[in-house]
């Protein structure tokens, strides 16, 4: 895909974030594509292309009245949308379709007309994992992470500071959910989750939904404020994290981000603003490592130096990311509003001179990946 050929025009959240008992999963779907579709300035006739995942784009597209000529359900986690957004890119360019719509909605905590999330018995999560007793996510991730502390020495301290420097950062954002202040032996001593994750280890759960709004260059320049898209990738692993080719890496990440930097034409000194999906508080860690902005084993030192804080040298997850701004249970559009504001100059904790934007997504248990880079300078 040639650079800054497309580029994201619209970008909004749901009106509200957080606890939302009074709006089903399809009501936030619509609440957020509303609001990024006038963020835009169009309407929904405007609209001919759709992507969505945990829901079907059948489902959004004719919930909202639009006959798309371009769909895209992929789903594979919570990295859909970044995906989506890569192949938006290229449909735009080979002309399937000129708007394009990206949808998230969920309601993670309240429930309200979401489906069941256990996996199915026949599927291999279901016939290989599952029979062993573990309940989700927060002891999955368990499997990975102790491998990895094991092999570099990490210590739970290490980890605990990625949540410290979070907090800080969702402390400036007014629509965060937690902003108070926290310190290494306030996540240390919170309630045992599944060793070594913590309560204030884990992500939030939450309701909401995100929804972007893609068209070309060209149409670009008629919009205020775009965030081009510089480079993309994407992809898979495996849908079992007890079948991870390494447990101190993800395949996945070593694949979609060096694309997207290839693609995008850059190095890591360029990098203004970096997004890491953080589901869970050893997520930034893998991230900076497999996206090549640290060696090996360095990311928790890296952390732990501030060097991702406010005042740092790489600002990460400037919104407080899944971990104390949102997380409704797929959070990589909440990773790509925060990059687009970033890019527009409208984020709560703005970082100076922003110009290249990196926001790099997993789905599932190191399932898959994607990764966008954005600028907000005009080709």
């Amino acid at each position: 895909m040639r650079r800054k050929a497309v580029a994201v025009v619209g970008a909004a959240e749901t009106t509200k974030l957080g606890v939302i008992p009074d709006m089903s999963q399809i009501q936030l779907h619509a609440d957020a594509a509303l609001n990024a579709i006038e963020d835009a300035g169009l309407r929904p006739k405007d609209i001919d292309g759709v992507a969505t995942a945990g829901d079907s784009p059948v489902q959004i597209a004719h919930y909202l009245g639009i006959t798309p000529t371009w769909v895209d359900g992929t789903s594979v986690g919570g990295c859909s949308f970044m995906i989506h957004v890569r192949h938006a890119a290229a449909a735009i360019e080979a002309g399937l379709a000129k708007n394009i719509l990206i949808t998230h909605g969920e309601s993670g905590r309240s429930r309200i007309g979401s489906p069941p999330r256990p996996p199915a018995p026949s599927s291999l999560q279901g016939q290989f994992e599952q029979p062993f007793g573990p309940l989700g996510p927060p002891s999955l991730f368990t499997v990975p992470v102790l491998r990895y502390m094991k092999t570099f020495g990490v210590t739970e301290e290490q980890i605990a500071q990625v949540c410290v420097v979070q907090r800080e950062w969702a402390g400036k954002n007014p629509r965060a959910t937690f902003k108070n202040p926290i310190t290494t032996d306030d996540v240390l001593n919170s309630r045992m989750i599944a060793y070594p994750f913590r309560l204030l280890m884990c992500c939030l759960v939450t309701d909401g939904g995100g929804a972007l709004i893609l068209t070309s260059a060209e149409r670009a320049s008629s919009f205020a404020r775009p965030a081009y898209i510089l480079g993309t990738g994407e992809s898979v692993e495996t849908p079992m994290v007890s079948q991870m080719e390494d447990f101190t890496s993800s395949r996945a990440f070593r694949v979609a981000g060096p694309l997207a930097f290839r693609e995008a034409g850059i190095t890591h000194k360029d990098v203004d603003h970096l997004m890491i999906y953080d589901a869970f508080a050893h997520l930034p860690i893998y991230g900076l490592e497999d996206l090549g902005f640290v060696r090996r084993g360095e990311a928790a030192a890296f952390i732990a130096e501030r060097n991702t804080a406010p005042g740092g040298k790489l600002p990460l997850n400037t919104n407080g990311g899944g971990l104390s701004y949102m997380h409704s249970g797929m959070y990589g559009m909440y990773a790509l509003q925060e990059s687009v504001r970033q890019m527009r100059g409208i984020a709560p904790a703005q970082v100076d001179g922003a110009k290249i934007s990196v926001c790099h997504g997993v789905g599932g248990m190191f399932a898959a990946s994607g990764t966008i880079v954005f600028s907000n300078e005009a080709p």
